[in-house]
C-alpha cells in the first residue's frame, strides 16, 4: 500500500471539494413555476422569474403588452387571453428558447409601420416555439425577423376583418430566417396567410390557408418543403417566386379567383402530387426551368396551365389535365414537348389508339390557330362553335405555315393517371364560375 503525506492528502480532499462545488454549480436547478391568476400581472411573474422557469396563466382577461426577455415558458390554463388594449405588439419576444402555449392573444395596434403584431419574435430570439394559440384581431398575427429554428405550431390566427385587404397585415411574416417549421396552422381573414422572404431549410406543412389576397406569398428563399396543405378561397393561392430548390407536394390548391400555384423564376424543384381545382388559372408557369411537375391533378380550371416567359427545360409527367375550360395557355415562339417519356392525360385529346396500348397514335398539341385569335380577341370566343371557325380549325392542321407553337405531348395517355380526380369538379371560386 502506498502512503501519501498528510498535507498531499488534504491538497487531494480540497481539489475534489473544488470539483465537486463546480459540478454542482453548473446542474441546471429545477425549473420554479409561477402561477397567475385574474386580477394579478403576467408581466410582473415574468420579471420575476428565471431563466427556464414556467409562468402559468389562469383563464381569464388581462390586457398587458407583455415582454420576454428571458428563457421560459408562458403557458394558458383554460385558454386565458393577453389583450394588447390595441396598440403595440401584444408580446414581444426578445430572448431566444421561449415557448408560449394555450393562450388567445389579441387587439394589437394597427400600424403598419411599425408592423404591430399579436407576437412579435425580434432578431436573435432563435428556437421560439408558439402553440395551440389563437391569435385574433391583430395587424400581424406573427412576425418573426431574423431568428433560426421557430416552431410555429397547431395555432389558429385571424386579423383584423373590418379593415381593407391592404390595410391588414400578413398571419405568419418570416423575414431572414433558417429552418423554421410552420406547420398546421388555420389561417384567414389577413392580407397573407403567410409572407416568406429569405428564408431557407423551412418546412411548411399541414396548414389551412384561405380567405385571403394570398395563401402563401413566397420569395428569394431556397430548400423548402410545401407539403400536405389546404388552400383555397384566396385572390391567389400559393405564390412561389424568384426561388429554388423547392419541394411542393401533396397540397390540395382550390377556388382560388387568379391562380391555384404559381411558379414565378423558380428553378430546381419538384412540384408533384398537388390538386390544382377550379381556380381562374390552375398553374401560372412564368419564367420556370429545370423544374420537375408530376403526378398533379389540373381539374377543371378556367385556365389549366397559362405558361409564358421562356419556361423551358421542364419535365412534365404522368400528370391529368382534366375539364378545364382551356388546357393550356401557351405564349411562345416554338413547340415545347411535354410528356416525352410517360406522357400525360388530356381530356380533350381526340386521337386514337389502334393497338390499345392506352397512348394516342398521334401527339396532343394544346393549342392552335383558332386559339390563339381568340386570345387576341376574345369575342371571338361566341362563335367557337360555329363551322366557320371549325373549318379554320381543320386547316391550320392540315397547314403547318397556319400552325401556332404549342404545347405537345407526343405520348397522350387515353385514361388519366390518378383516380381522384372527380370528386375536385366544381369547387369555382364565385368569381370563377
Amino acid at each position: 500500500m502506498m502512503h501519501f503525506p498528510n498535507r498531499v492528502r488534504a491538497a487531494a480532499a480540497g481539489l475534489a471539494l473544488g470539483a465537486l462545488s463546480c459540478a454542482m454549480q453548473t446542474l441546471p436547478a429545477a425549473a420554479a413555476v409561477w402561477s397567475v391568476a385574474p386580477g394579478e400581472s403576467i408581466q410582473a411573474a415574468i420579471d420575476g422569474a428565471g431563466a427556464g422557469d414556467v409562468v402559468i396563466v389562469a383563464r381569464g382577461h388581462y390586457r398587458e403588452n407583455l415582454r420576454l426577455d428571458k428563457t421560459l415558458v408562458l403557458r394558458g390554463d383554460g385558454r386565458p387571453t393577453v389583450d394588447g388594449g390595441l396598440r403595440g405588439d401584444t408580446i414581444r419576444v426578445v430572448a431566444p428558447g421561449v415557448v408560449i402555449e394555450g393562450l388567445i392573444v389579441r387587439d394589437s395596434g394597427d400600424s403598419l409601420r411599425e408592423q404591430n403584431a399579436g407576437i412579435y419574435i425580434q432578431p436573435g430570439a432563435h428556437g421560439a416555439q408558439v402553440r395551440d394559440c389563437d391569435l385574433v384581431y391583430n395587424l400581424f398575427g406573427l412576425w418573426i425577423e431574423k431568428a433560426d429554428d421557430v416552431r410555429i405550431e397547431r395555432n389558429l390566427i385571424a386579423g383584423k376583418r373590418d379593415l381593407a385587404s391592404p390595410r391588414r397585415g400578413n398571419g405568419i411574416q418570416l423575414y431572414d430566417t433558417r429552418r423554421a417549421r410552420v406547420t398546421w396552422n388555420n389561417i384567414g381573414f389577413v392580407r397573407d396567410a403567410l409572407y416568406i422572404d429569405v428564408t431557407h431549410d423551412a418546412v411548411f406543412r399541414g396548414n389551412r390557408l384561405h380567405h385571403s389576397r394570398y395563401g402563401a406569398h413566397y420569395m428569394n428563399s431556397y430548400r423548402n418543403l410545401w407539403e400536405d396543405n389546404d388552400v383555397w378561397m384566396n385572390r391567389g393561392g400559393l405564390a412561389l417566386m424568384e426561388v429554388r430548390d423547392q419541394q411542393v407536394r401533396n397540397n390540395r390548391v382550390w377556388a382560388n379567383s387568379d391562380h391555384g400555384i404559381m411558379l414565378r423564376t423558380i428553378q430546381d424543384s419538384v412540384i408533384e402530387n398537388n390538386i390544382v381545382a377550379g381556380n381562374a388559372r390552375g398553374l401560372f408557369v412564368y419564367d420556370a426551368e429545370y423544374n420537375t411537375l408530376r403526378d398533379n391533378r389540373v381539374v377543371d380550371n378556367r385556365v389549366g396551365v397559362h405558361l409564358w416567359a421562356g419556361s423551358r427545360n421542364n419535365v412534365v409527367e404522368r400528370n391529368d389535365f382534366i375539364g378545364n375550360r382551356e388546357q393550356v395557355r401557351y405564349v411562345g415562339a416554338r413547340d415545347l414537348p411535354w410528356g416525352e417519356q410517360e406522357g400525360n392525360h388530356w381530356s380533350n385529346y381526340l386521337g386514337w389508339d389502334r393497338d390499345g396500348d392506352g397512348v394516342g397514335d398521334v401527339a396532343y398539341e394544346a393549342n392552335d390557330i383558332v386559339d390563339r385569335l381568340a386570345w387576341r380577341h376574345p369575342l371571338t370566343r361566341l362563335l367557337l362553335a360555329s363551322p366557320a371557325v371549325q373549318v379554320l380549325r381543320m386547316v391550320g392542321r392540315q397547314f403547318p405555315v397556319l400552325r401556332a407553337p404549342s404545347v405537345v405531348d407526343p405520348k397522350p395517355r387515353l385514361r388519366p393517371w390518378h383516380d381522384d380526380w372527380e370528386a375536385w369538379r366544381g369547387r369555382y371560386h364565385p368569381m370563377v364560375k
